[in-house]
This record gives structure tokens, C-alpha cells and sequence, in this order.
């Protein structure tokens, strides 16, 4: 089967991170996938893409248009219908709301089918405003199928779109050097020391002042332990300032992006998560499937979906900080507490989110997308 898979960029994220993974996973299942991504300005990958993918940069086919150089957007609605009556694909996957819609746009009128992937919460995201979401409502419907990752954005989209295609609910895939690999020893290092840790962006949305005033309240009573904040972002000089002010440079550390998450997890103790909304929190999804303890926020949407509603980890009420530092409290005071949690979580998430199971509901909707078209 030949899929043509358009993104928005190869950057360091979460869309870009299960994009590159089931790229990977469909060309070493058989298929021929070529990777669109559709910014307009060219990156290295930050994740792997294996030999068999196809990297395509929408920028390369379109840069010396005039149409492109007058009319931006036009010429890259051209671009992308000219790329698909060219590959003949028997599928289209997009992922991103914007790109979604300008890919239905560019597609309108042809019979390959396209599966647009919401990879945010539609109820917080900015997407659900404007000129986006009337646009949004008025394609989708042409798609072949619309793909979300949660309850809770399935709920959405019945509610707000009146004619909707097929839509399903695929939730990311757990990296293969995840669920196979090795597990979080929840161990103090060599030095004596323990570590909570978290990833993500240093934006507002993350809240991660939340999680530094947190660990200065419980600092004095657990001194062998030390919190890692890995990401970027512009909140960054904002949370180093908020450490001086706690006197807290030698235990909390903002030590910018890691090129290997999965190691920085495993060589924790505890994984921390302060978000005030999530669409698919991939990092606590990679978190429990390293066995570590998991605590996060009752956010909407993800959290709960994957903690089990508490059962697989800590989840706090939304911007509860005393309850989160009692909770966070209990599980850097008890080991026993930490491997059980770990153990319950990396069984939870395996058997729920591994990647072949994600890839037998992806070729369930290929199936069902292109029986349709027949």
C-alpha cells in the first residue's frame, strides 16, 4: 500500500515524534510511505526516520514558483494536489489541524481517501477559534475518516461537526525502545542522589512553577532528592528565576532538550506532570512504560484516559498543589510505593499502547477508509 503522509515539520514534538514512529512502522510492515512535512523552512529530523521512509519537503517541489512566491497559500494547495495525482497514493494521512485542512482543501474533488489526525485537545486548543474551525467544520466531512487520540476528542467532534465521516479513536503508540526496553531501576545514583523528573515545554500550558514550588516545599524534608525539568521554551527564564528565588540551584535543574528521553526517565525515580491541558501527553505515556511512578494533574484530556483514573499512577485534582505535594510527599517517602506504581503502570500501557496493537487499529482504518473509496 502506498501511503503519502503529510506533517507540518520534523521538529522536536510529540505529532512529530509518532509521526516518524509509524512511518517507520509501516514501511517495515510492507507499505511505501513517503513523509511530506509542509513548513516552509527545512530541518534536520529530530527523531530517526528509518532507510525506507521517503522525506519529501513540500518547500523543495514548490520554491521556485511564482504562484508560491505571490500567493503563498495557493501554491502550496497546488503543490500538494500535484504531489498527490503524481504518487497516486491509496491513502492520505495528515496530522495537525492546520495541515489537515489545507490538505482537504488541496485534495477536494479527487477519490483518494484522507484521514485527518487531531494531535491536540480540540476543546483548549486556539484551532477551536477563527476562521481554523469554520474551516475545520466545513471539510472534515470530506475526509475519509477524522482520527483523535481520546474519549473525550471523539465527544467533541460528534458534538460539533453535524455530518462527520468514520471517526476513531487511535491512541499513540508506545516507542518500541520503550516497551521493550529497560525499565527504571527507581534507584538513587552514584552519587546518593534521587531524581523527579519531567519533559516538556517550557510554556505556560505546562505549568511547571507549579511543580518547582511543589518540590521547594518538600525539599528540606527529602534532601537526597533533586528535580530535572528537561525542555525549552519561553517560560524558561521565568522558572530559573523562580529556582534562584527558592535558593534551589543545586537541586532543581533546567537542563534544556534531550536527544534521549527514554534514558533521562529511566534514570529517575519519579515522573511529574503540572500541565493544565494535554492532548495526548506522550511523555507520561513514555514515562509509565519506563516503570516509573506517575503523577500528574486531572487535566483535561489524557491524564486520566491513562493513569486509569488513579489506578496506574497519582492523579491529583486540577491545580490542587496541596494535594499534589501530599501525593508527591507519599511517593518520595515509600519505595514499595514507587516499584508498585511503576509495575502497574508499564502493564497498563504495554498492554493497551504498544505499537503492534496501534498498528492493527491503523490497518483496521485503512481498511475500512479505502473499502469505502471502492
Amino acid at each position: 500500500m502506498k501511503i503519502l503522509f503529510f506533517v507540518s515539520s520534523l521538529n522536536a514534538g510529540g505529532a512529530e515524534r509518532v509521526a516518524v514512529t509509524l512511518a517507520n512502522a509501516w514501511v517495515q510492515q510492507g507499505h511505501r510511505v513517503t513523509l511530506v512535512p509542509t513548513y516552509g523552512r527545512k530541518t534536520e529530523s529530530f527523531y530517526e526516520i528509518g532507510a525506507g521512509v521517503r522525506v519529501q519537503w513540500l518547500i523543495d517541489t514548490i520554491a521556485g514558483s511564482v504562484i508560491y512566491r505571490q500567493m503563498r497559500y495557493l501554491g502550496k494547495l497546488l503543490a500538494i494536489r500535484t504531489m498527490i495525482r503524481r504518487k497516486q497514493p491509496d491513502v492520505v494521512v495528515s496530522f495537525l489541524t492546520n495541515v489537515n485542512v489545507t490538505v482537504l482543501l488541496a485534495s477536494i474533488g479527487m477519490v483518494v481517501p484522507v484521514v485527518v489526525c487531531e494531535r491536540t485537545n480540540p476543546m483548549a486548543s486556539r484551532h477551536s477559534r477563527g476562521l481554523l474551525d469554520k474551516l475545520r467544520r466545513r471539510l472534515y466531512p470530506r475526509a475519509g475518516a477524522i482520527c483523535v487520540q481520546t474519549l473525550a476528542a471523539a465527544s467533541y467532534f460528534q458534538t460539533k461537526l453535524n455530518k462527520h465521516p468514520p471517526l476513531v479513536t487511535i491512541p499513540n503508540p508506545l516507542p518500541g525502545q520503550v516497551s521493550g526496553g529497560l525499565r527504571a531501576s527507581l534507584s538513587a545514583d552514584a552519587s546518593g542522589r534521587y531524581r523527579v523528573v519531567a519533559l516538556g515545554r517550557l510554556v505556560p500550558e505546562k505549568q511547571f512553577s507549579h511543580l518547582i514550588q511543589v518540590f521547594a516545599g518538600l525539599a528540606a524534608q527529602f534532601p537526597d532528592w533533586d528535580l530535572w525539568i528537561y525542555g525549552d521554551g519561553p517560560e524558561q527564564a521565568h522558572l530559573q528565576s523562580l529556582i534562584q528565588q527558592f535558593g534551589l540551584t543545586q537541586r532543581i535543574f533546567l537542563p534544556g532538550t534531550t536527544t534521549n528521553p527514554w534514558a533521562a526517565l529511566r534514570d529517575s525515580s519519579v515522573f511529574a506532570m503540572t500541565s493544565s491541558v494535554e492532548g495526548f501527553p506522550n511523555v507520561l505515556l513514555e514515562a509509565m512504560g519506563c516503570g516509573l511512578p506517575c503523577i500528574a494533574y486531572d487535566c483535561p484530556s489524557g491524564p486520566a484516559e491513562l493513569l486509569e483514573e488513579g489506578r496506574a499512577g497519582v492523579l491529583v485534582p486540577l491545580n490542587d498543589e496541596q494535594a499534589y505535594a501530599g501525593a508527591l510527599s507519599a511517593l518520595m517517602a515509600n519505595p514499595g510505593l514507587r516499584r508498585q506504581l511503576g509495575a502497574l503502570g508499564a502493564q497498563a500501557v504495554v498492554q493497551r499502547f504498544s505499537l503492534p496493537v496501534v498498528l492493527a487499529q491503523w490497518s483496521e482504518l485503512f481498511s475500512k477508509v479505502r473499502g469505502r473509496n471502492d
